[in-house]
């Protein structure tokens, strides 16, 4: 039989594969994170009709002549460039800017995905939506070690912080400089005990002369009084402070110019206990709990998964990947560390697919397929001629 036949049949197996990338890529255009694969060819092995000559005193070499014997399918690599970001403003969506994988874990199995269209279970447990629990380091009392074995993230839904005692606070602001002489002030601020009870401390500013206030707890101790003394609305003294109910209060940042009287306890250290209400997501991948008591505290930290060669990852269906022995081991890290992406909330990668590039490769196999298939008849042909030498 004629070798074009088998070519021409080579070639026509090798533009269907074509045409089966090519379909699949655009009937993935709108999958997230999807990555655009491209098939490509090679000649297969050629058959030696004429070996080479070496060159002789009074003969000149000559070139080897081989028959090709068709194409076939050298492998079908996968793109893995960066797709374009589409804003969805849900939280629980993430994107990954930049190389990496996020590591999740199904049925025992680890895989690997950049679909970051995540949601919390029932059991306050971070999943994709066919099931795989995203893999990262849970936070204990606040603190993540990144050095540990990853778990499930989990979102502790009936989560506590505990409540935390007042021990410093800071009074600023301005007291009057042409104020009377004997103007009293009354600033109050509440505080917290290490139970989170609430109480009220209150400090008094009095104007005792031309340049002082005297500054002295309400009910304190009044040997435990301050002057601060001021000139041209600047205290003469830096770094004053009075102790109220055992609470170190700053009063240096606190100014005595005319006209103003903004002088108030703004900020204190403690809080009561708190139950989680929210949660926000960091670029680093912290994911850190928002308190009822206005307390924040890192819950996890999503762990991202890179690879030597990401080409050589197996695809695993429902956009997850698996490694092989060609992609080499996992290299686990955090968003944003040296060869790993950012994460950004409330996006998801879009798809790569080129729908023009895809057409185009479209128009190729076909033109191709169609071509394989003149060899094949025209090699039928040439067959017709030959049964037709004997009648």
């Amino acid at each position: 039989m004629l070798r074009s036949l088998y070519s021409g049949i080579s070639g026509l197996r090798a533009h269907q594969a074509m045409l089966d990338v090519t379909g699949n890529n655009i009937a993935n255009v709108n999958t997230t994170a999807f990555k655009a694969s491209a098939a490509q060819f090679q000649d297969t092995l050629s058959q030696m009709t004429q070996a080479a000559g070496g060159p002789q005193a009074t003969v000149g070499g000559t070139n080897p002549a081989q028959v090709g014997l068709g194409v076939q399918v050298a492998g079908i690599s996968t793109n893995f460039a960066q797709g374009s970001a589409q804003s969805t403003g849900r939280a629980t969506d993430l994107m990954i800017a930049g190389d990496g994988f996020f590591v999740t874990q199904l049925g025992g199995e680890t895989l690997f995905t950049r679909a970051g269209a995540f949601d919390f279970d029932a059991q306050g447990r971070l999943v994709s939506p066919d099931g795989a629990i995203v893999q990262g380091w849970n936070a204990v009392d606040g603190v993540i070690n990144t050095g540990g074995a990853t778990g499930d993230i989990s979102l502790p839904v009936a989560a506590v912080i505990p409540a935390q005692a007042t021990e410093t606070a800071t009074v600023t602001g301005n007291l009057p400089s042409d104020a009377a002489i004997g103007t009293e002030l009354i600033r109050d601020i509440e505080v917290f005990d290490v139970s989170g009870a609430a109480s009220t401390v209150s400090l008094k500013f009095v104007k005792s002369t031309a340049d002082t206030w005297t500054v002295s707890e309400v009910g304190g101790n009044p040997a435990d009084a301050v002057d601060l003394t001021f000139d041209e609305g600047v205290q003469t003294v830096g770094g004053a402070s009075i102790t109220a109910s055992g609470i170190e209060m700053d009063l240096s940042g606190i100014g005595g110019f005319a006209g103003l009287t903004t002088v108030a306890i703004t900020e204190q250290d403690g809080s009561s206990a708190g139950t989680l209400e929210s949660f926000a997501l960091g670029a680093d991948g912290t994911l850190v709990g928002l308190f009822s008591n206005g307390g924040q505290q890192a819950i996890g930290r999503i762990a991202l998964a890179n690879f030597t060669n990401p080409g050589g990852l197996e695809k695993a269906g429902a956009s997850g990947y698996r490694a092989t022995f060609n992609s080499g081991l996992a290299q686990l890290g955090t968003p944003g560390a040296a060869g790993l992406g950012s994460l950004q909330s409330g996006a998801l990668e879009m798809s790569n697919v080129d729908l023009s590039q895809e057409f185009t490769n479209l128009i190729v196999a076909q033109r191709g397929f169609q071509a394989n298939a003149r060899i094949i008849t025209t090699s039928d042909e040439v067959l017709q001629e030959l049964t037709n030498l004997k009648r």
